[in-house]
């Protein structure tokens, strides 16, 4: 079978003006997004593809259970909404072998350089902060191409560094399951007497820092995560790309302060997921508002340049009805709405990110 050709350039972006009344926000909300990149930590908007042939290149209504699960994003809504650049995560099967794996991941990135050539310059990869900044003065969608469960790595014949051409800028050292390389923060940890990380975790940390891929710290138990911050270069940011905050809502997907303040020390950033399951309290709101009362308690604990956007689309959440399908702008207002700065959100929304991307990746344009 031929492959699909490539897609249309993008219509005329909508104006801004159109943009916020659509959406029902401010004008300065839609203009601060014009104004700054956004960048989004983590979507997951590779997985529908692989599940059911989703094209993440033509425009969808949704998928198909609405705005739950899958179909928040696609690329003209990525375009529509000024998502600049984005972590697309290329997730693991923790159940096939090791081997399989390895191979497994390699199939997927192939299948990821056709969609990418398939946008006809619409997305460019970005392994560099330098790259990213060439794709943006293209006008293509950044493309940060990151491993979500590390263990695809587990049978590669030189670890990260066998990755092609370093086109992966982060990866999740463990995902909803136990691995080789330590217990995740999931009730699964259950099953695993040691919850912390193993020797071949902690070669996996030096090994990424050698390779300077950014080591993500969601999903991992909290002693295996006080394990993987005591054999991290210090001299590296940290992330936790797609999480909540336990001072909001204490859950066991979510991060305590003094792991707030580890990944802080580093210089890192922690990117909050638009998940209700992880972000909703009791009495609180159910709408965007949920994500800023997270970002707020990281500015208020570590300050604003430890906090960013990492909503996970596409991955399994259910997020907010009125921020289901890439409606970042609503964000944005609700941070209009407590007051907060321009310089603030503008951090939140792409300079932190893109500050720790550049201290781990600054490169040249390839």
């Amino acid at each position: 079978m031929s492959a699909p050709p490539p897609v249309a350039g993008p219509p005329a972006r909508l104006p801004a003006a159109d943009l916020a009344r659509r959406l029902g926000v401010s004008a300065e909300a839609v203009a601060l997004l014009d104004a700054h990149d956004l960048i989004d930590l983590h979507i997951d908007t590779f997985i529908p593809p692989r599940l059911w042939g989703y094209d993440p290149l033509a425009r969808h209504a949704g998928g198909p259970l609405g705005h739950r699960f899958f179909g928040h994003l696609d690329l003209p809504r990525i375009e529509e909404h000024r998502l600049a650049g984005a972590m697309w995560s290329i997730t693991t099967n923790p159940f096939r072998g090791a081997a399989a794996r390895w191979r497994t991941f390699l199939a997927n990135l192939a299948r990821f350089r056709e969609l990418v050539a398939r946008s006809a310059g619409r997305m460019a990869f970005a392994p560099t902060l330098a790259a990213y900044r060439a794709a943006r003065a293209r006008g293509a969608h950044a493309v940060l191409l990151s491993i979500q469960g590390a263990n695809a790595l587990e049978a590669a014949p030189e670890g990260p560094a066998s990755i092609p051409e370093g086109l992966v800028v982060r990866a999740t050292l463990v995902h909803l399951t136990n691995s080789v390389y330590g217990a995740t923060s999931s009730p699964h940890h259950l099953l695993r007497a040691d919850k912390g990380l193993t020797r071949a975790g902690a070669a996996l940390v030096e090994a990424l820092n050698a390779a300077r891929v950014g080591v993500d710290l969601a999903h991992i138990h909290p002693r295996a995560f006080a394990d993987a911050l005591a054999v991290h270069d210090r001299t590296q940011p940290l992330l936790a790309t797609h999480t909540g905050v336990s001072g909001v809502r204490p859950h066991w997907r979510n991060l305590d302060d003094a792991q707030l303040r580890a990944i802080a020390a580093t210089g890192g950033t922690v990117g909050v997921i638009f998940s209700r399951m992880f972000l909703a309290r009791r009495g609180g709101p159910v709408d965007a508002g949920m994500v800023v009362e997270h970002l707020a308690h990281i500015v208020d604990t570590v300050g604003e340049a430890h906090a960013s956007i990492g909503s996970d689309y596409d991955g399994a959440i259910t997020p907010p009805a009125d921020i289901g399908r890439g409606e970042y702008a609503r964000v944005v207002q609700k941070m209009l709405d407590r007051g907060w700065s321009d310089t603030r959100i503008a951090a939140i929304l792409g300079g932190n990110a893109l500050r720790v991307f550049g201290a781990l990746r600054p490169g040249s344009p390839p």
